[in-house]
Order: structure tokens, then C-alpha cells, then sequence
């Protein structure tokens, strides 16, 4: 069984991974296209924060001259989702993640880049250490801040994570 130093370089190896413009870039197109049209970008990453950016584009915006809530939203979800992603990276045992819930709340309009940040890293890999060494499902309830190019907050989500140990049948 893996040692928490392994997953600890595991992790960091999936965030160099993430942090390289290009395969970041070529992981969204092939694994979540729409993250991709949207101009998704992640502008920094550790173990405990994960930051994201979405654009005010012609692709991004809707009809009322703001950023579109689903691309708001999917920023949001990136930068919780990053994370866990990060500390499930080449984990064994392999273990599914699962958003069961979303909530949100829109302080202002989105006419610029909006900036999305979550520092929920430790809780996530507590949970996600909680749902292995228990072999039962575990949820957190991860928060991400969207900001403007002004620093004023223009929504907040939270993103309800459930992770399982994945079952092996041999």
C-alpha cells in the first residue's frame, strides 16, 4: 500500500501537470470541451488553493452583458474539482468523486474576467484520507469565491463533493 509520501508526490506531480499551459489546455479539450470554449484557465495551484479564471468573452456572455452563470459556475466547480482531482492523482486504492450538490449566490455582474478561488485543499484531502480509511463514502463541502478584476466578490458557490473508495473485482 502507498505511503502518504508517494500520494503527497503524486499530487504534486499532477499539479506540474496542470500548471503547463498546454497540456492543461489539451486536457480540456478532451475531456471537458466546454471548459475549453470557455477559456477556462487555471492561474495558480498547490496542494491547498486552486485559482481559476473564466473570461468575459462572446463565447462566455449571455444576452444581459454578463458572464453566463453556467461558465461562472463551471469555474467554480474547476477550482474545487482541481483539487480533488490533485489528491486523487495515481491513488491507490482508486477512489470515484461525485458532486451531489450545488449551491450559489450572485453578489454582482460578471463584465470582466472573474477570478475563482478555492483554499479548501487540506479539508478535501481529509476527506478524501477519511473515505478510504473507512471504506464508506464521505462528502465535503468545498467553497469557491469568484472575484473581479476589482477584488469585489461577484459570486460564491459551494460544491458538495462525495468520494468512495472504487470497488476492485478481480
Amino acid at each position: 500500500m502507498p505511503n502518504s509520501d508517494d500520494q503527497a508526490r503524486h499530487t504534486a506531480g499532477f499539479i506540474r501537470l496542470m500548471k503547463h499551459r498546454l497540456r492543461f489546455r489539451m486536457y480540456l479539450l478532451a475531456r471537458l470541451p466546454s471548459a475549453w470554449f470557455s477559456g477556462l484557465r487555471i492561474r495558480d495551484m498547490d496542494g491547498e488553493k486552486c485559482l481559476i479564471t473564466v473570461p468575459f468573452t462572446w463565447f462566455s456572455k449571455n444576452p444581459f452583458r454578463s458572464t453566463y452563470f453556467a461558465c461562472l459556475g463551471m469555474a467554480a466547480e474547476m477550482s474545487t474539482g482541481a483539487l480533488a482531482l490533485a489528491h486523487l492523482f495515481k491513488r491507490e486504492p482508486p477512489v470515484s468523486m461525485l458532486v451531489i450538490k450545488l449551491e450559489a449566490e450572485f453578489y454582482k455582474k460578471a463584465v470582466g474576467r472573474t477570478l475563482f478561488t478555492c483554499a479548501d485543499g487540506q479539508a478535501i484531502r481529509q476527506t478524501i484520507e477519511e473515505a478510504v480509511a473507512s471504506g464508506e463514502g464521505r462528502s465535503i463541502r468545498a467553497r469557491s469565491v469568484g472575484t473581479n478584476p476589482a477584488g469585489e466578490k461577484v459570486a460564491e458557490f459551494f460544491i458538495t463533493w462525495s468520494f468512495k473508495t472504487k470497488k476492485i473485482i478481480i
